[in-house]
């Protein structure tokens, strides 16, 4: 990993390696109270080399400048080989260059000659703007620059050479602050107020629009924060900063009681605590993926997103090209860093057909020419590259675009480095992703993509490049990633190599490619894409599609085939669990059945209960026949709820379903379970073994057709078997209205308790926890119902950072991914849970993350069934529990609620008899055998 050489707080200077991620220098600066300046949207995942390529920019730009304005020098290397320190030039540098002679004085020369050539050109063409990012920076080889090398190099997109190593200027941290929200009825207004605020010198200001703001809406991304912002049509973030909290909020409200007294008062907002504030700034830093893929809509596309101007004409020139791009009939939302007046946006171009390219070029040389005019710049922080570079010519004139290919030719005079970018170009309109001719592979699926017109292919265009897939912490996306750092493990890079596998070009073997097969061979179907991604990009789904069809032409192996049949295997067991237990537990018998199963020795393989939750269920019935009606008395007839017994909960922790059950019950409801062998299939999808998946969802919606019906609620405890029916079964059957409707009844007890027992009063438990979600929990439901319960419930609770604990079903358990999935749980789970105070509850509904708990950590965690069980039996000190809603316990047999149930135990004992006792001692021997040899 690239690393942080060197932080100098006296000189407010670090020394970096180009491959250093953004926040990471500021968490090491903001130590001594410093940071660097630009920070774009993508901070979390954004280079210093990229900065430096892209001269980037962001919200806190306005406090010190660009990127440039913060480069003290460079390491570079060139094409040809030479290694150069590079950096700001006086006179005794220069005649020292030049006296030593050789590459470095030949570059010099011609840099002065540039500087002298074309200096005053350069005063004149350039626009006098804070977002002039377009073209080279040869103002900065001006004398009044102090002849600036590295600073002229910085925006060069790689054409010229390549960064070693950066040394970066430090500014002061302001380390309190407070976020204003201003809501105007449309952007333009916001726009036009951007001067006036400029002048209480903000720290940060930026502005989006309704168009975003529905966008977000209708993915349901980031609700919470736009459920704080004022009421408007167009927002501007106004942030300030200072030394205490107390003058940061004096400065906010001295802007709110100016624009107070205005004669149309905005809509205003002051936010001083931070985790809201943090809710907002998601919205705006999740704009461009917000924007571009959105449902019912057509794609919308970059091209013209990063044009800029002066401030104070911001709201002129939005009027103008919004009128610009209707002319066109393009639609797109406005947004950007607004104090600087630079504008991002992603339009709806129709890049398929001859027509809509041809219409698509007009468009962005009228656009060039309206930015002109405003003696603006057609990039403010993205660079031109090959999409606007063609149209430089407008805005800087021959006499520049000579200089700029001079200052090219001086670097790379071959012209080898990332050809056809900025100088000389690619045209605008070729080399597109689509294009007229784009005709995809279209193959037969069995997941029906129903949000992506019935396409794979349509739904691998979902990914434009953001980049949130490689961030180091913050979401559950992409975990894989995190430990590898390879692209080829990012969701981007699955979902890319997926979109070539569609486009035909480079993979033109399909299904059967083993490149893509490899890549997405350590996605462990975590879904964290699905909601952290801005634009949904599903690569779980991809994952079993592809796999699906992989092993129509090749063998499945032999781990694969055990742990996805789980279910079949955990119902053979049911019959004697005992002897099975044997098998996989006796050293010796335990590690050949490891070595069968593909599994790692540092795994242990989980026990089957002695009994299982139906059987208990089924014995339970039986004896509770005798009270009235079969049920218990404090249950109102009609109240219904089933609750579904997973094979995880069913066969490995009956007790979790146990608690379960006393739980609904005294909530007063009516449990049933479902007297069939049902199983959702969770782990087939991880194997692409869909058509038995498939088949297991049509039993299922077979069986449940009264309780689909009647509508009954379904509770399921286990969070990636909940997503089943809340995710896939949809996706495999969206035109089954038995599908759609069962989908709607699954609730996770959390859910259940928050949506349709409210009223329950859940005992107090006054604990400290950690909580931990299951990653299917986190980015299908949301962990929003679990924690309200146990806040509920009094329970003070905290969470790691929210990462997955890398078991993930059988994912853990596969011999050649044991250290992944390690180094998965030992980023934030693993090591919170070590830290946790004994007498901390551990709570953490997923089967997987359990597991990985109980292996890797001295822990055992508790599902939030077992937690509210508890708090029951504490707070009334009987084993019983939740006695308002059980007034005669003497109704119900002694053993109803006997744990750890020690007559199963014996039965199962007595059914596997001799041959146990034989096995064990036959087992016994082989390993004391094997021990001496």
């Amino acid at each position: 990993m690239a690393n942080i050489l060197e932080i100098d707080p006296a000189r407010r200077i670090a020394r970096v390696e180009p491959g250093v991620v953004l926040d990471s220098l500021r968490a090491a600066a903001e130590k001594h109270h410093l940071t660097f300046a630009p920070d774009p949207a993508t901070h979390d995942r954004c280079t210093l080399g990229g900065m430096i390529g892209n001269n980037s920019c962001g919200v806190h730009s306005i406090m010190a400048g660009k990127t440039d304005d913060n480069i003290e020098s460079l390491e570079v290397l060139t094409y040809g080989g030479q290694r150069l320190h590079v950096g700001a030039t006086s006179a005794a540098d220069f005649d020292r260059f030049i006296r030593e002679g050789g590459r470095r004085a030949e570059i010099y020369t011609g840099l002065k000659s540039i500087a002298d050539r074309y200096g005053e050109q350069v005063r004149r063409q350039f626009p006098n703007i804070p977002r002039r990012v377009s073209g080279y920076n040869l103002n900065h080889l001006l004398p009044e620059s102090g002849f600036h090398v590295a600073r002229a190099l910085v925006g060069s997109e790689g054409t010229c050479v390549a960064v070693l190593e950066a040394t970066c200027r430090l500014v002061e941290s302001p380390p309190a602050r407070a976020l204003v929200v201003i809501g105007w009825p449309d952007i333009y207004l916001c726009a036009d107020h951007v001067p006036q605020i400029m002048e209480h010198h903000p720290i940060g200001l930026e502005g989006f629009d309704d168009i975003m703001v529905d966008a977000s809406r209708r993915k349901g991304l980031n609700l919470e924060g736009l459920a704080l912002l004022p009421e408007g049509g167009g927002w501007l973030m106004v942030e300030f900063g200072a030394n205490t909290a107390a003058e940061a909020e004096s400065q906010a409200r001295n802007l709110m009681e100016t624009l107070d007294r205005s004669a149309a008062p905005p809509n205003l907002r002051l936010f001083t605590d931070q985790k809201q504030a943090r809710r907002i700034w998601e919205v705006r830093e999740s704009s461009l993926g917000v924007t571009s893929h959105v449902p019912g809509e057509p794609l919308r596309w970059e091209g013209f997103e990063d044009s800029a101007v002066a401030p104070e004409k911001l709201g002129a020139y939005l009027r103008d090209l919004r009128r610009l791009m209707q002319a066109f009939h393009y639609e797109g939302s406005f947004y950007g860093h607004f104090g600087h007046a630079c504008v991002h946006t992603r339009m709806d171009y129709d890049l398929e057909s001859t027509e809509g390219v041809r219409k698509f070029r007009q468009f962005m040389e009228d656009a060039a020419d309206l930015v002109v005019r405003y003696g603006g710049s057609l990039s403010g922080e993205h660079g031109d590259g090959q999409a606007r570079a063609e149209l430089l010519p407008k805005m800087f004139g021959p006499e520049i675009m000579q200089a700029f290919r001079e200052f090219k030719s001086l670097w790379d005079p071959d012209w080898k480095m990332n050809p056809g970018k900025l100088i000389e170009p690619y045209r605008l309109d070729e080399n597109l992703r689509l294009g007229p001719g784009y005709d995809p592979w279209q193959p037969e699926t069995h997941f029906k993509f129903p949000d992506d017109h019935g396409s794979l292919a349509a739904a691998t265009l979902r990914c434009v490049g953001v980049g949130k897939c490689r961030r180091d912490e913050g979401g559950v996306m992409c975990p894989s990633f995190r430990v590898t750092r390879d692209e080829e493990h990012s969701t981007r890079g699955r979902a890319h190599l997926l979109w070539e596998m569609t486009k035909g070009d480079v993979i033109k073997d399909g299904w059967q490619n083993e490149a893509v097969k490899e890549s997405l061979d350590l996605c462990l179907a975590c879904k964290g894409c699905k909601s952290d991604c801005p634009v949904g990009v599903d690569v779980a789904t991809y994952k079993a599609e592809f796999l699906s069809h992989y092993y129509e032409m090749n063998r499945r192996p032999l781990n694969a085939l055990a742990f996805s049949n789980i279910d079949l295997w955990a119902r053979a067991a049911s019959h004697a669990p005992g002897l099975v237990n044997i098998t996989t537990q006796l050293p010796g018998l335990r590690d050949l059945a490891k070595l069968v199963a593909g599994m790692p020795a540092q795994r242990r393989i989980p026990a089957f209960a002695p009994q299982t939750f139906k059987q208990w269920w089924e014995r339970r019935g039986a004896s509770l026949r005798g009270t009235a009606e079969g049920v218990r008395p404090h249950v109102r007839r009609g109240n219904s709820v089933l609750l579904w017994a997973d094979t995880f909960n069913n066969h490995f922790l009956p007790a979790t379903a146990k608690a379960a059950v006393e739980v609904l019950e005294a909530a007063r409801f009516d449990v049933t379970v479902p007297r069939a062998h049902l199983c959702c299939g969770r782990p087939l999808y991880d194997v692409g073994m869909l058509d038995r998946a498939k088949g297991l969802l049509l039993q299922i919606m077979d069986e449940l057709i009264p309780e689909i019906e009647a509508a009954t609620p379904i509770v399921v405890l286990e969070p990636s078997c909940a997503a089943v029916f809340r995710d896939e079964l949809t996706n495999l059957f969206p035109k089954d209205e038995r599908a759609q409707a069962l989908s709607k009844q699954v609730f996770l007890l959390s859910e259940f308790l928050e949506q349709r027992a409210k009223n329950f009063p859940l005992p107090k438990l006054p604990r400290r926890a950690l909580i931990h979600g299951h990653c299917h929990h986190k980015a299908i439901m949301k962990m929003t119902a679990e924690e309200s319960v146990l806040k509920r419930m009094g329970i003070n609770f905290t969470a790691p950072a929210p990462g997955c604990c890398g078991m993930a079903g059988a994912f853990g358990f596969e011999k050649e991914k044991y250290e992944i999935s390690k180094a998965i749980g030992e980023l934030e789970l693993l090591p919170a849970v070590r830290r946790a105070p004994t007498d901390w509850l551990i709570v953490a509904d997923g089967f997987s993350c359990r597991e990985q708990i109980s292996q890797e950590t001295d822990r055992h965690a508790l599902h939030l069934a077992e937690v509210i069980q508890m708090a029951s039996r504490e707070a009334t000190q009987t084993p019983e529990g939740f006695p308002m809603f059980d007034p005669a316990p003497q109704h119900y047999p002694e053993d109803a609620w006997e744990r750890p149930h020690q007559a199963a135990i014996e039965r199962s004992m007595k059914r596997t008899g001799l041959a146990v006792a034989g096995i064990a001692t036959g087992a016994a021997l082989l390993w004391a055998l094997a021990r001496k040899r």
